[in-house]
């Protein structure tokens, strides 16, 4: 396959400053900005580093992930400095186009921005367009933690339960999203489509005409391309209803993970009890009734709708490269992935996804997690991979029908 129009991946990007937190430099920050363990809840924005530090130590506190917008930029970059930290390329849409590179697999990324270091870390085989008039450069922050990380200070004792990584931004461009003229004529040669990045926008206004936009521009895409959508953390919560509402008739594949899921639903899932994962799949379905929903979580992939098992190559890609990911990092080679997909799978997931396949046969197909002992893994762009990797697979398969 040579043809990058026949996979187009958008609608933004951005450039990342990733971090890993350190105990040391949280107590000092709760030391120095007076914090007791009462307010580690979300603040309802955040508007300064003390606000920041609130909201890292109450998703450190679950285990939890997610994404925010943060009223001062400034604050993003202050916190940055305070750790060592590496400048990447983000957004689902870009990690996904940088993984299909490596897989051989070329693609058109639609980035809202662009700048010298765009420039300089994208693959040097793939193409992009750009609807920014001008080059911007608002780095979004991203933060990753390991299990076990503690925190013990004054009133405060907090451990992880689990190693996660969260989002904080200002980006000006992609809140914006703004569509490029010829989006259409290249979704006109498409096979893939890939939507992410709505999240990112704060003004309802212009989320309506961006969304009319898009669906006038996905009217070019040829019969039987696949259109994938990848769910996210809502910088405005109430916008995400307003882009199922617009989007899910033109949605073949609707992505998640567990955290987006348990927002929606409004409880907590136990996602090795086949029952309980039933019933949200259900549930979630009923809010979200794309033909098919994807769900990938720490122990499982799963498809879900009448069309689940022609995705099953693709659950299985996507499982094996964020798992990859997971345990090297963004330098993993093809032996990795060689030696990890021959490891064996986690029996919890396992026994899991033949008990959900029980109580939903014909509904649903679930790739089962691996059994991964990494001290120190990477947890940033684990969701983005995944995709990446079910895309990859969906390209082959078109490309052979071809």
């Amino acid at each position: 396959m040579a043809d990058a129009s026949r996979v187009v991946l958008g609608l933004g990007g951005c450039v990342d400053h990733e971090l890993t937190l350190t105990a040391d430099v949280l107590e000092q920050l709760v030391v120095d900005h007076d914090i007791v363990a009462a307010e580690l809840t979300s603040p309802p924005v955040v508007t300064s580093e003390r606000d920041l530090v609130v909201s890292i130590l109450g998703y450190v506190a679950r285990g939890g992930g997610g994404e925010h917008f943060v009223a001062s930029a400034p604050a993003l970059g202050t916190f940055a400095g305070r750790f060592p930290h590496r400048t990447t390329l983000g957004g689902t849409s870009v990690r996904a186009g940088i993984l299909l590179s490596r897989l051989g697999v070329p693609s058109t990324l639609h980035l809202v921005s662009v700048n010298d270091t765009v420039r300089r870390l994208l693959p040097p085989d793939g193409e992009y367009v750009s609807s920014g008039v001008e080059d911007t450069y608002h780095p979004h922050l991203i933060v990753q933690y390991h299990q076990g990380l503690r925190v013990h200070v004054g009133d405060l004792d907090i451990t992880a339960p689990f190693p996660n990584r969260l989002i904080y931004v200002n980006d000006p461009a992609n809140s914006a999203m703004l569509l490029t003229d010829d989006l259409g004529d290249r979704l006109g040669r498409a096979d893939v489509f890939l939507v992410s990045g709505f999240n990112a926008m704060r003004d309802e206004e212009e989320l309506v005409r961006r969304l009319a936009e898009l669906r006038t521009h996905m009217r070019r895409l040829p019969p039987g391309a696949v259109t994938y959508f990848e769910d996210a953390a809502y910088h405005e919560p109430a916008f995400s209803r307003r882009v199922r509402d617009a989007l899910l008739d033109v949605i073949d594949v609707y992505g998640l993970n567990e955290d987006e899921l348990q927002s929606y639903l409004g409880h907590q899932v136990d996602l090795l009890s086949a029952g309980q994962v039933a019933d949200a799949l259900t549930a979630a379905h009923a809010l979200i009734p794309a033909p098919t929903l994807v769900l990938h979580t720490k122990y499982w992939a799963a498809a879900f709708g009448e069309h689940a098992g022609q995705y099953a190559d693709a659950l299985d890609t996507g499982t094996v490269l964020a798992a990859t990911r997971y345990a090297h990092g963004d330098d993993f080679t093809d032996t990795d992935v060689d030696r990890l997909r021959r490891r064996p799978r986690r029996p919890e997931s396992v026994a899991f996804a033949e008990a959900l396949r029980e109580r939903m046969d014909g509904v649903v197909h679930c790739v089962p997690g691996f059994s991964l002992d990494v001290p120190q893994p990477t947890t940033v762009g684990l969701g983005d991979t995944f995709v990446g990797g079910f895309l990859a697979a969906l390209a082959r398969e078109k490309a052979d029908d071809c």
